[in-house]
């Protein structure tokens, strides 16, 4: 039988005890995987693999060994339980072993629980699975994780007590990460959080996502966002001295500035604007572009943009001798400037 996504998301917590077992296959397979795990978690649970309830067969030795699933479902383990029969990475060359597997189970076998890629729906396994009256096949693909799913994962983190502003850039952080990545986000943030009994905010979250990579240009950016002018030329020295190329501070510029525009032009308000923003803003971060946007206003911002490009075409300009940090010192001063004078 087939299951809908939002069907399987609950499936897989609380799988029901009598199935023949289920099919799970897609494109991701870190994805396929995460469900995998919890399924067969929540199947055996937590001691069933050190009690060898759980056994594993690789897809392609189905292809020589047909017998080798049959046996695994009749098996009796030492220990009482349920036990589950896994094949992993498995494709339509395993399906002779997989279909008689499915045919010969009885109530009181092992689970059977088949992963795979990317499965046509011509393909015989995926077919046998949909088929069955007793079987479930899903397919998971890259769609952004449901409310439900981001909540399951705090959960399972132990992270119970969480702001609305903080429960909002964890769904944010939960569309631009991969599932692995979110979870082990979230792990991260309860490991923040142990014995601390305040609620999540935003804060925690900010120091807890992973760090964007243009972190080390923050400093720099907000000075000029801000208006800070006396404090560029030590900061600017400083960034030269590590490397940092002017081309490198002019685009990370440009798309700072593009950002508080946006926000700014947003009919919401410049809050709602940095809501949008993919990759998500958190926390301070968010707080400080939000006051940045605010206080430039959409007017200032277009010309702090038209001044960005035209440095831009003057750094390619074939005919260009001005040292390139020079040229973008001088820009980021204007700005500055700019930033201090009223609407």
């Amino acid at each position: 039988m087939k299951l809908s996504a939002r069907d399987a998301n609950r499936y897989f917590g609380h799988p029901e005890a009598d199935r023949t077992g289920m099919l799970i296959y897609g494109p991701d397979a870190m994805r396929v995987a995460l469900k995998r795990q919890e399924l067969i978690a929540a199947l055996i649970g937590p001691q069933g693999e050190e009690e060898m309830r759980l056994t594993r067969i690789p897809g392609a030795e189905l292809r020589k060994d047909k017998a080798r699933l049959h046996d695994a479902i009749k098996e009796v383990s030492f220990f009482p339980g349920p036990r589950v029969a896994f094949v992993e990475d498995t494709n339509d060359t395993a399906a002779p072993a997989v279909l008689a597997a499915l045919e010969d189970w009885a109530p009181g076998d092992a689970q059977i629980v088949v992963t795979a890629g990317q499965l046509k729906a011509s393909s015989k396994i995926r077919k046998a699975f949909e088929t069955h009256n007793n079987a479930y096949a899903v397919g998971i693909y890259n769609d952004p994780p449901s409310r439900e799913e981001i909540e399951a994962d705090l959960k399972a983190a132990g992270l119970k007590e969480i702001e609305h502003e903080a429960m909002t850039d964890l769904a944010n952080l939960a569309r631009e990460l991969d599932p692995g990545d979110f979870r082990q986000t979230c792990e991260k943030l309860a490991l923040y959080k142990f014995k601390d009994d305040l609620p999540v905010t935003s804060g925690d979250v900010a120091a807890c996502a992973p760090a964007s990579t243009e972190a080390a240009l923050d400093d720099v950016l907000n000075i000029v966002a801000e208006g800070r002018a006396q404090e560029l030329g030590p900061v600017l020295r400083k960034l030269e001295a590590q490397g940092v190329n002017p081309v490198l501070l002019l685009i990370s510029a440009t798309r700072h500035f593009r950002a508080l525009y946006a926000a700014a032009a947003d009919p919401g308000g410049a809050s709602a604007g940095i809501a949008r923003m993919r990759p998500p803003i958190f926390g301070p971060r968010r707080d400080r572009m939000v006051r940045q946007a605010s206080g430039w206003g959409a007017v200032k911002l277009e010309q702090a943009l038209s001044g960005l490009t035209d440095t831009d075409l003057q750094l390619r300009s074939a005919g260009q001798r001005a040292p390139e940090m020079a040229l973008v010192e001088r820009l980021f001063l204007r700005l500055a400037m700019l930033a201090r004078r009223g609407g």
